[in-house]
């Protein structure tokens, strides 16, 4: 029997933290990661600093910590998407991401090239 949906989630979850560590040089405080059809949805929590949700009281500073915080995690794409096919053995189409800066929470979804929910289920 393979890993099940929970075990992938947990690994991918465990995987983005590493990542985030050693690529941006620190973690989000949690990691939500959610298998669902040809998506994996990925919730990142608390990754936003004091200094910059003070940049974000006013308009140009928050579109300025997006604009920065979405161009560092856009230049890591393609080890994210070699993080997603490792573990999943399914390629990653597109990645799309946003961050709320009123939250300091950033969304991820991983579209895949194939149906990794019904693999798991047909495998279980």
């Amino acid at each position: 029997m393979g890993k099940t949906k929970g075990d992938l989630e947990a690994e991918i979850s465990n995987a983005l933290t590493h990542w985030e560590k050693t690529y941006l040089g620190r973690g989000s405080i949690s990691v939500k990661s959610d298998i669902l059809r040809n998506m994996i949805i990925v919730t990142l929590r608390g990754i936003l600093t004091p200094a910059e949700y003070s940049l974000c009281s006013d308009k140009d500073g928050l579109l300025s910590v997006k604009k920065h915080r979405n161009s560092l995690v856009e230049s890591g794409v393609d080890d994210l998407k070699e993080i997603i096919y490792n573990i999943t053995q399914f390629e990653v189409v597109s990645m799309h991401t946003d961050l709320s800066t009123k939250t300091g929470e950033r969304v991820m979804v991983f579209k895949l090239a194939g149906n990794l929910q019904n693999a798991i289920e047909e495998r279980g």
